[in-house]
């Protein structure tokens, strides 16, 4: 079969599944069973449709007749496209298994119809990275706009309702920015094609206003800062699962949206483009890793470190236009490898946590760490299993999120070796950024897993907390394995999204792995090796083992083993840390910067517009009714008692009512 065969198999399935689960949403079991099974055999045709556009050069193409004549529907699977599908079933198919099980706690709650709305997510994802019309991406991007909304309102409580609200605005007002940006194309170019829009040449201030008018509108669906205030309210809303392909995936169409505007139609031509994407990604790592440690409840928290990782991959998609705009094709290809790397990396580890968080709230039903506590022991896969996670994000060697990182700090550097005053200037402040975005990180996961899987139980709950069924274990150990084997196996990762970027840059393909080695530039300037590093630091570990295994009898007989030493005081749980009290000197120092945060949230203003509105409609409601209404109800009754006299129940005078009507008409007749 065909790649474009198969992604329509594929999108078949999912529509398929969507629409069963929703017959038998009676039966919620067999609504789950059905909407998992086929999620995992649409992702499983979803990878098999992209191989051959990611080991080939040409994309592939397609187009069908539709009944519509302004718009044909067109497929592309080009490089990044089938980039994008990868990941978007990579993730469907652990999601769909996990589901099996996780689903479940949702019975009596719309259990049956969350398979259709998350079935019809996924599918309008594929089928939007894929076509190459504006028209049809516009359907796509509201249909996946709309069923996402739908999973958030699960729960159906006050907080999910308002936080669908906000979610519903802002992804709306960011889709009439894309559709003023395409419509700007297509007044130019006369066709919604994507082809065509590719063939157009723009003028420098139109193609900057379409620029920014693209960047906003994607970037509201990214979450960067300051169009965030969606993305914390709604991913916790959301079942963990949703929350997993929504914090994974849907929030990089934002970047795949940026990266198709800038490079693939406008072609970075502007270097004012990169330099945008990179300021505003390293605003958001910083504040977004900032916000997230003042959190105590575990899924907001993963959603702000989810502003903080988009703001990464925005810094390397910023330094790859930077590059295309200035001929240089190696900070292009490693600006858009570290981008795109970490783009992969973040859904592979992201969704991982939030599975893990959905693991934890399945036992404990409850999402704040300081009810959690102890569960290390309680739940041992889980724990391992977010263990990994918190290390892969925190960009700890050898997991992914450290070497998609480590291409993001050598596109830094080559930036800062610049000729130009600018891009001098920005590289080391970037660097700067990204480190301090890298220790804070690490900060707040010590902060998670030492809150909630250290310690003692911090509740009742939490005591009486076990595993979760296999079958979610089995999920979350799929991912924490992809977190090794995407590091571990990085020097035959690269080489595959290094070709993507030297596609989008329109360099030639640069040798960045050989051997387990990967560079940056040349291996005399930059060289890594991720099983090298692995063997040192499984060894590192390996040598206080076996130091004890040798020493261990020796050891000290009279060593104490009571409770904690606490100053003389007899030990207490509320002396143990807590998610507050871990970061308070943090939030202290950093204080204005989260006053910014009540700046640019945007609740309030939305709350305050709709109650505007409503106390409007409250006051024109009765004025309608009194002015309007209630005159007309009156006068009707009024003009009924005075022309009863016309009734007068004699048939003679009703034909002569006749006659005056039909001399009436003949005259009008012959008037005209």
């Amino acid at each position: 079969m065909s790649s474009i065969t198969l992604l329509f198999t594929a999108l078949l399935i999912y529509v398929v599944a969507a629409f069963a689960s929703l017959c038998v949403r009676r039966n919620e079991q067999l609504s789950i069973n059905l909407a998992g099974v086929g999620g995992i055999l649409g992702g499983v045709l979803g990878i098999l449709a992209c191989i051959p556009a990611l080991i080939g050069s040409e994309p592939i193409l397609a187009t069908f007749t539709t009944p519509f004549d302004f718009a044909q529907f067109s497929v592309r699977m080009d490089g990044l496209a089938a980039f994008m599908v990868l990941v978007i079933s990579l993730l469907t198919i652990i999601t769909s298994l996990y589901s099996f099980a996780y689903v479940a706690e949702y019975k009596g709650k719309g259990a049956g119809t969350m398979g259709f709305f998350m079935n019809i997510f996924i599918a309008s994802m594929v089928a939007l990275v894929t076509c190459d019309n504006a028209f049809y991406f516009l359907v796509f991007f509201e249909m996946m706009s709309l069923a996402s909304y739908f999973l958030v309102l699960t729960e159906q409580d006050d907080n999910a309702v308002n936080a669908g609200l906000l979610y519903f605005f802002i992804a709306h007002a960011g889709s009439v920015l894309i559709m003023i940006a395409f419509f700007i194309f297509y007044c130019y170019a006369g066709s919604f094609e994507f082809a065509a829009f590719r063939q157009t040449t723009l003028s420098q201030p139109l193609a900057f206003t379409v620029f920014i008018l693209a960047f906003l509108g994607f970037g509201a669906k990214a979450g960067m800062i300051p169009l965030h205030g969606w993305l914390p309210k709604a991913h916790p809303a959301a079942p963990s699962h949703a929350s997993a392909m929504m914090s994974g995936v849907m929030v990089k169409i934002g970047i795949f949206g940026i990266i198709k505007v800038g490079i693939d139609l406008l072609n970075a031509e502007n270097l004012w483009f990169g330099v945008i994407v990179l300021g505003f990604g390293a605003v958001s790592s910083v504040l977004g890793v900032l916000y997230a440690l003042a959190e105590h409840d575990i899924k907001k928290l993963l959603a702000y470190h989810t502003v903080e990782n988009v703001g990464i991959i925005m810094m390397g998609v910023g330094v790859g236009m930077i590059g295309i705009a200035t001929n240089h094709p190696i900070l292009a290809t490693v600006g858009l490898l570290g981008g795109l790397y970490h783009l992969l990396n973040h859904a592979i580890f992201k969704g991982l946590l939030f599975l893990g968080a959905g693991s934890i709230m399945y036992r404990l039903h409850t999402k704040d760490m300081d009810l959690m506590g102890g569960l290390g022991k309680l739940m041992p896969y889980t724990a391992l299993t977010f263990l990994i996670g918190t290390m892969a994000i925190s960009a700890l060697p050898p997991f992914n999120g450290f070497v998609s990182e480590w291409f993001t700090y050598q596109s830094l550097f080559t930036l800062s070796q610049s000729s130009d005053p600018i891009l001098k200037f920005a590289g080391p402040i970037a660097i700067i950024m990204l480190a301090l975005t890298g220790a804070l990180a690490a900060l707040c996961f010590v902060k998670v897993y030492g809150i909630s899987f250290g310690g003692a139980p911090r509740s009742a709950k939490a005591a009486a907390a076990r595993e979760v069924p296999k079958v979610m274990v089995w999920a979350m150990a799929l991912l924490a394995l992809s977190c090794i084997v995407l590091g571990v196996g990085a020097s035959w990762i690269t080489p595959v999204i290094s070709q993507i970027a030297a596609n989008l840059s329109h360099s030639e393909t640069l040798v960045l792995a050989e051997n387990g080695v990967v560079v940056a530039q040349t291996p005399a300037q930059t060289m890594l090796s991720t099983p090298m590093v692995t063997i040192m630091l499984v060894a590192f570990f390996l040598v206080p083992f076996a130091i004890y295994a040798i020493t261990g009898k020796n050891r000290l007989a009279d060593r104490s083993k009571g409770n904690p030493w606490a100053c003389g005081y007899a030990f207490e749980g509320d002396m143990a840390a807590s998610a507050g009290s871990f970061t308070k000197p943090l939030r202290i120092i950093f204080r204005p910067l989260y006053r910014i945060r009540q700046v640019l949230d945007p609740a309030p203003l939305s709350h305050k517009g709709i109650e505007g509105l409503i106390n409007g409609a409250t006051k024109a409601e009765p004025f309608w009714e009194e002015r309007v209404t209630m005159p007309i109800a009156r006068f009707i009754p009024w003009l009924g008692t005075k022309i009863q006299w016309l009734q007068q129940g004699d048939f003679r005078v009703y034909c002569g009512y006749f006659v005056i009507a039909l001399f009436a008409l003949l005259l009008a007749i012959a008037w005209m």
